[in-house]
């Protein structure tokens, strides 16, 4: 809302600035977004609802409109796939007042794929633009009827006649599409004006403008002033004389006391560039800038304002399921919030130009932008390529969010076409090519852990890959990070590195039956979040690891001193500029039964970026009754960076209050054996074991059968059963013991007259290695389960490398069956199934009755079922699980990428690996269960 806010009042100040001038114009044709459309006439000429004129809305994809042929971008390699290359024709009339007679009126296209042949009353009104992703214009200044109808018409083929545009923009990683997709609209100009005003404005109030004019008849002058978003103008102006017959002119000048621009502190300003003739204002344009300087400097790293930047960024492609390549004002504006609840400081704009309204987000909300010319792993040619180059410099260059130029990706480049963004950015920003060490930084995609002799932290230049840890389905992006990042954090050459990638690809398919979502198989379900936006649980993972504040470790419990040191990992912000809050609580078994013991709030200390200061929690006796500890970094408006916890007391501490609620009146235990079973009863409980492996073959309490069985069996590593024993204790409790050849060696039933059942197994023995997860399952019918309520770390599940951003405290869920990037019809998040981490207790919800299973061993992972595989699973996306489907483990595996196995990715990513001497203390699983239901 806050943004909302300035964006109007921009609005109203540039309406207020130009009363009494000759602006320009801007008269939308189409709607001006994928929400606000307006119908053309249009004619598909193949596919879906082709040979007839209809309507469609403008700006869309018309394959989400019901017309034409769907493709992904490798399909022109499959020769069973039907490659639609349908032309798409528009008609749109629209009214010309006759006063516009003797200024110049350009038509603009902001995007069309792709090749486009644009005619205004029946005559061509320039050379067909090759291109998608691209501004361009035309002057139909002569071709117009004044005071009179116009007719425009418009014939966009979806694949190009250069080969080279298809080879960059058609043959690609991505769904391709056909249709005026961005807006188009009139631009409307006095008879002399200033068709470009390029700026390149300094951190230290410095700049440069660079004007162009239409022409030049006569002696002229430019006027340049500032003015802040709320309309005050800022001291001082600039003149500059352009003598006749000069239609360019490169004007200087220094305004004081202004706020740079970066991610932290986005401030803009507003330069008033006023064109004269005498006194006479001709033309006034008006450009939002952020005054900021950048650098690469070379063996060094990327430097803005002076300071050293690393880039904590995502790849994103311009895409919403519905609407295709089209785009709203609020799908823009959802993601760049999205990136910056993140802390994401950057964004790659792959593989092409964003809309224009994405960068103005970046500029206002703050965002680093790599801005990039398409090439996915082909250039363009020499001809369009240098048109295309140009086209992208003159829209997006006085954007301060834009830092960098990309030229293509992956081999998408001709070396040649470079020198053009020299020849028209003002700025000479730094050009790279994504996965080449080249101009000075180093960029080689999805390294592995230890990559590279000579190169990145083991090299001699700036070093960040631009597609890192490739994200499929629930693998990459968070798992794996913690490990790179706090690696490459060693490295001064390190500039930072962008995830691959933002949102899944998942289409809106018109042409088949029913709702579908498609991602092409595992072409493009690649995001850290749903088509939709949905969060998986990487969100949280970045999320934490990429928190500006960082909290050393420190371990909290009733006699913690109160004491955290916390890092500025900032660029630009002092601590002192952010405030902090904490709370103790005291869990129950419900979320609504949590009870605060304690809480506060305070402001940051003095800690410029990279410094580290302690600070000091009054927490009087906030922690005697307390489970977990609670800390919150806010950023200097009001967003949160990060909310850390920690447990305050130790399982087993937990563990004997849990039992105190859930215990029931003690009565004397009776049992029954035959040849295959020992039954227990107690106080309408009844248990019976396996005498052949000592695994529970039913509950029965007094609302009937609880169909946990099947265990607990040995996890991870291959165990035989020795021997079985049954006797009571001297307490009259039920004993139950069971031996095997390997881990566990011993297993131990307890069934209490309370009616609490424990198991103990024997702690970790010998030694062993190369183990994905270790510990003991049971089997329970998942058709029967419909939720669950937890403490320990959620409420995502978790993976060996991806624990961070997985918090403690209580929490709960319902059942789904959700397949992480892949059943997009029914895509809840947080997934039900998978591993969780650090159980205190789990109360399973189910059909027949629920059950509380409680630890009181530490660091003791929780398997909840197991997820289905995806469909097109590849590389190291799906890790092994246990074959049971309650699992109680000390170790679980790693996930890994689309390309790479967990092992590949970090000490996180290895398997596990145990060893022990006589006289090590272990920790035995214990476990207690309550089965009195509801």
């Amino acid at each position: 809302m806050i943004f909302k806010k300035t964006y109007l009042s921009l609005f109203l100040f540039t309406i207020s600035i130009f009363s009494f001038s000759q602006p320009t114009q801007i008269i939308y044709l189409s709607g001006t977004d994928a929400a606000n459309t307006v119908d053309w006439e249009f004619y598909c000429t193949g596919g879906r609802n082709s040979g007839e004129w209809t309507t469609i809305p403008v700006p869309s994809n018309w394959e989400l409109e019901g017309f034409g042929t769907y493709n992904y971008g490798h399909d022109w390699r499959n020769e069973d796939q039907k490659l639609g290359k349908e032309h798409g024709l528009y008609r749109y009339e629209f009214d010309v007042p006759r006063d516009w007679r003797g200024k110049t009126v350009n038509i603009v296209f902001d995007g069309a794929m792709t090749d486009t042949e644009v005619k205004i009353n029946g005559k061509l009104a320039g050379e067909i633009h090759q291109g998608a992703f691209y501004r361009f214009k035309y002057d139909i200044s002569k071709l117009l009827k004044y005071g009179q109808k116009n007719l425009l018409e418009v014939d966009v083929a979806k694949h190009s006649s250069n080969e080279s545009v298809n080879r960059a923009e058609r043959q690609a990683d991505f769904w391709i599409f056909g249709g005026i997709f961005r807006p188009v609209f009139l631009e409307v100009l006095p008879e002399i004006h200033l068709s470009r005003s390029a700026i390149n404005a300094k951190a230290d109030g410095t700049f440069e403008t660079f004007v162009v004019l239409n022409e030049s008849k006569s002696d002229y002058s430019v006027s340049i002033e500032l003015f802040d978003l709320q309309g005050n103008k800022i001291a001082g102006s600039v003149q500059d004389e352009i003598p006749k017959g000069t239609t360019e002119k490169m004007i200087s000048g220094k305004f004081e006391n202004i706020h740079p621009w970066n991610p932290e502190w986005p401030h803009l300003y507003t330069m008033k560039i006023s064109l004269k003739k005498e006194d006479v204002v001709l033309h006034e344009v008006t450009e939002r800038i952020g005054f900021r300087t950048v650098e690469l400097r070379k063996h060094d790293g990327f430097y803005i304002n002076g300071e050293k930047v690393v880039f904590k960024g995502v790849n994103r492609h311009s895409f919403w399921p519905e609407t295709g390549r089209a785009l709203s004002w609020e799908h823009n504006l959802t993601d760049v919030l999205l990136m910056k609840e993140m802390n994401m400081n950057a964004v790659r704009c792959s593989h092409y130009v964003p809309d224009k309204r994405f960068l103005e987000l970046c500029d206002s909300l703050g965002l680093f932008v790599m801005n990039e010319v398409t090439g996915w792993q082909d250039g363009y040619d020499t001809i369009v390529g240098p048109k295309l180059v140009k086209e992208t410099v003159l829209r997006d260059h006085n954007h301060p969010s834009v830092v960098i130029w990309n030229h293509g990706n992956e081999g998408g480049w001709d070396f040649y076409n470079e020198k053009n963004f020299h020849v028209y950015d003002i700025q000479n920003r730094p050009v790279l090519y994504p996965w080449l060490l080249r101009n000075g930084a180093d960029t080689h995609h999805y390294p592995a852990f230890d990559y590279a002799i000579g190169r990145y932290g083991n090299g001699n230049d700036p070093f960040m890959p631009t597609e890192l840890l490739h994200g499929l389905y629930d693998g990459g992006h968070g798992a794996g990070l913690e490990d790179y990042w706090r690696n490459y954090e060693t490295s001064p050459l390190h500039a930072g590195g962008f995830l691959w990638v933002l949102a899944d690809e998942a289409l809106l398919r018109t042409d088949l039956d029913g709702k579908v979502f498609d991602a092409d198989g595992n072409h493009a379900p690649d995001g850290i979040l749903g088509p939709h936006r949905e969060k998986e649980g990487s969100f949280y993972t970045v999320k934490e690891i990429w928190s500006p504040v960082q909290v050393k470790p420190v371990t909290v419990n009733r006699q913690w001193n109160g004491r955290l040191f916390l890092e500025n990992k900032f660029i630009y912000t002092n601590l002192a500029d952010c405030s902090f809050g904490w709370q103790g609580v005291k869990a129950g078994l419900n979320m609504e039964d949590q009870e605060i013991t304690g809480s506060g709030t305070f402001p940051g200390p003095d800690a410029q970026p990279g410094e580290t200061s302690m600070v000091q929690i009054d927490l009087a006796e906030s922690l005697d009754q307390a489970d977990l500890f609670f800390f919150t970094a806010t950023d200097p408006h009001g967003n949160e960076l990060y909310t850390w916890s920690w447990p305050v007391i130790q399982t087993w501490e937990k563990a004997a209050k849990i039992k105190e609620i859930l215990a029931g009146e003690e009565h004397e235990i009776s049992v029954q054996e035959n040849a295959n079973a020992v039954t227990a009863s107690v106080n309408r409980l009844e248990v019976s074991f396996s005498k052949t492996n000592g695994t529970l073959l039913s509950v029965i309490n007094e609302t009937g059968k609880i169909s946990l069985n099947g265990g607990p069996v040995p996890a991870g590593l291959e165990s035989k059963i020795t021997g079985t024993h049954w006797q009571k204790d001297a307490e009259g409790n039920f004993v139950f013991e069971i031996s095997t050849d390997n881990y566990p060696e011993k297993m131990t039933w307890t069934l209490h007259k309370n009616g609490l059942l424990k198991l103990e197994a024997s702690p970790l023995h010998k030694w062993f290695r190369e183990v994905d997860f270790i510990g003991i399952s049971f089997d329970y019918p998942e058709e029967k389960c419909t939720g669950i309520k937890w403490m320990g770390r959620g409420p995502y599940r978790v993976w060996k490398n991806r624990l961070k951003g997985s918090n403690f405290g209580v929490w709960e869920k319902a059942y789904n069956n959700t397949v992480t990037g892949e059943t997009f019809n029914n895509l809840v998040y947080p997934e039900f199934k998978g591993y969780h981490g650090n159980l205190y207790w789990a109360t399973l919800e189910t059909t027949e009755s629920d059950f509380t299973v409680i630890s009181e061993t530490p660091n003791l992972f929780f398997q909840l079922f197991t997820p289905l595989k995806p469909e097109h699973a590849a590389g190291g996306t799906h890790p092994p699980f246990p074959k049971g489907d309650l699992s109680f483990l000390y170790e679980i595996p790693a996930i890994g990428t689309k390309f790479k196995q967990p092992e590949a990715l970090g000490p996180q990513g290895s398997k596990g690996h145990f060893g022990n001497h006589t006289g090590d203390e272990g920790y035995p699983i214990k476990l207690w269960f309550s089965f009195r239901g509801k």
